[in-house]
C-alpha cells in the first residue's frame, strides 16, 4: 500500500495533493469587490451575489460530472448533455404521485420531495451511464476523435428516445410551495431556490474533495489513473473503478439537471444540450479535469454574467467567452492546469 500512496500522490497526479494556488482563489472576491462600484447600489450588489453564486452552484452541478470523467478516465464525453436532460425528466417520476407534496405548505414536505427527484435522477442516470459506457464509450478509449463521434450520435440517440417516452413539447415543472418567492431583508432579494442551490452546490463540492482525497476510493481510483498496472498487481479491478467513475459522473449529471429543471421550470429533451458550451466553458476556465477549478469556473462565469448583464445587458451573452479568453491568455492551461497522462 505505500507504493500506492506514492503512486497517487506523485507530482503529475491529475489530482494532486499540492500546495494551494491562492492567486486564482481570489479571483472571485476580487471581481465581486471591483463589481461593487460599479452596480452602485448595496442591496443591488448583494442581489445579483447571491443571485451569481447560486447560478454558479447550478453550473457546477452539471459540469463536475463531466470534469470528473475527463480528469480521472481521460474521455471527452460530448453526450454529457444528454444526462443532465435525463436527469430533469426523471423529476416527473417523483412529481406524479407526489404532486400533493409540491403544493403543500411544509418546507419540510417540499425538500424531502427535492431529494427524492435528486436521488431517482441520480440512480437512473447512473444505470443509464453504466450502459452508455459499456456499449459506446469503452469500445473507443484512448481515442479522443472517435470519442467525439460515438458520443455525440448517443446524445442524439437518447434525445429521440427522451422525445418517445415524455413526448416533444416543453413539459412545466413548478416549484414546490415553499420554495417559491424570495427572502426581502430590506432592499436586498433572495430568492428561496437560489438560496438551496447554493446548500446543495457546497455539499457536492466538500463531498467529491473528500471523496477524492480523503478516502481509501479516491486513493485507488488516483493511484490507477497514475499506474493502473500497478493497482491491477495489488489485487483490484482497475476497469471496475473507472465505471464506477463513469456512473458517478453521469449521477452528478443528473442531479443538475434536477437543480436546472426546477431554475428552468420548463423542461425540454435539448435542455442538457443547450447548457453544454457554457459547461464546456467551466471546464476549459477551471483547467482541465480539476474539480476545484470547475468550481471556481462556474462561480467566476456565473458572476461575471450577472454584473454584466446589470450594468450592459448587450455584453452579458458574450462576457463568458470574453472571460475565458482573458484566463486563458493568463494561464493557457486553466486556472488550476493538471497534467495529463
Amino acid at each position: 500500500m505505500t507504493d500506492l500512496a506514492a503512486g497517487a500522490s506523485a507530482s503529475h497526479d491529475p489530482l494532486p495533493r499540492s500546495r494551494t494556488d491562492w492567486l486564482p482563489l481570489l479571483l472571485v472576491p476580487a471581481l465581486a469587490l471591483a463589481a461593487l462600484p460599479l452596480v452602485g447600489s448595496g442591496s443591488a450588489w448583494v442581489t445579483l451575489t447571491v443571485a451569481g453564486l447560486a447560478m454558479g452552484m447550478m453550473i457546477f452541478l452539471m459540469a463536475s460530472g463531466l470534469t470528473l470523467v475527463f480528469g480521472l478516465m481521460d474521455i471527452i464525453n460530448f453526450g454529457h448533455g444528454v444526462f443532465i436532460s435525463l436527469g430533469a425528466y426523471a423529476s416527473l417520476i417523483v412529481l406524479g404521485p407526489l404532486a400533493g407534496w409540491a403544493q403543500a405548505d411544509s418546507l419540510w414536505l417540499n425538500l424531502a420531495l427535492l431529494l427524492l427527484c435528486i436521488l431517482v435522477a441520480m440512480g437512473l442516470t447512473g444505470v443509464v451511464g453504466m450502459a452508455f459506457e459499456r456499449v459506446i464509450v469503452r469500445p473507443v478509449y484512448g481515442n479522443h476523435l472517435k470519442q467525439i463521434l460515438v458520443t455525440m450520435g448517443g446524445l442524439i440517440v437518447a434525445e429521440q428516445a427522451i422525445h418517445a417516452i415524455w413526448g416533444a413539447s416543453p413539459i412545466p415543472i413548478p416549484l414546490p410551495q415553499t420554495l417559491r418567492g424570495a427572502f426581502v431583508i430590506g432592499e436586498v432579494v433572495m430568492e428561496r431556490y437560489r438560496i438551496v442551490a447554493v446548500g446543495i452546490g457546497l455539499a457536492v463540492f466538500v463531498g467529491m474533495q473528500l471523496l477524492l482525497n480523503r478516502t481509501r476510493l479516491g486513493l485507488l481510483i488516483r493511484a490507477g489513473v497514475e499506474n493502473p498496472e500497478m493497482v491491477e498487481a495489488l489485487g483490484y479491478r482497475i476497469r471496475r473503478l473507472f465505471v464506477s467513475v463513469f456512473v458517478a459522473g453521469s449521477a452528478l449529471a443528473g442531479l443538475g439537471g434536477v437543480m436546472w429543471a426546477f431554475y428552468r421550470q420548463t423542461l425540454t429533451a435539448g435542455m442538457g444540450m443547450d447548457v453544454m458550451v457554457l459547461v464546456f466553458i467551466v471546464i476549459i476556465i477551471g483547467g482541465l479535469g480539476s474539480v476545484g477549478g470547475c468550481f471556481v469556473g462556474s462561480i467566476l462565469v456565473a458572476l461575471v454574467a450577472n454584473y454584466v448583464g446589470f450594468l450592459e445587458p448587450k455584453l452579458a451573452l458574450i462576457s463568458n467567452i470574453l472571460v475565458m479568453a482573458l484566463v486563458l491568455i493568463w494561464r493557457p492551461q486553466g486556472l488550476f492546469p493538471v497534467a495529463r497522462r
